[in-house]
C-alpha cells in the first residue's frame, strides 16, 4: 500500500510539470506568427518603390517590385 501513494504523488508532480511547457509552447509559435507592426508601417522601403513604380509605369509594370514588397510583408508575419 505504500507504493500507491508514492506513484500518484509522482504522477501528479509530472503532469502539472509538463502542462506548463506544453502552454508555452503554443504561446511562443502564436507570438512567432503574430505581425508586430501595422501592415501600413511594415516595410516601408518596397512599399516606396512598389508605389512609385505603379504611378510612373502602371501596375502591369510593376509586378516585381509588387511581388518583392508581399514577400517582406510575409517575411513580417502578415498572411498576403
Amino acid at each position: 500500500m505504500g507504493g500507491l501513494p508514492t506513484e500518484n504523488t509522482s504522477s501528479a508532480l509530472a503532469l502539472p510539470a509538463l502542462q506548463p511547457n506544453q502552454g508555452s509552447a503554443v504561446t511562443k509559435s502564436d507570438l512567432d506568427t503574430k505581425p508586430k507592426k501595422k501592415i501600413c508601417c511594415a516595410c516601408p522601403d518596397t512599399k516606396k518603390l512598389r508605389d512609385e513604380c505603379i504611378v510612373q509605369h502602371g501596375e502591369d509594370a510593376c509586378a516585381k517590385w509588387i511581388e518583392a514588397h508581399k514577400t517582406c510583408l510575409r517575411a513580417e508575419g502578415f498572411n498576403i
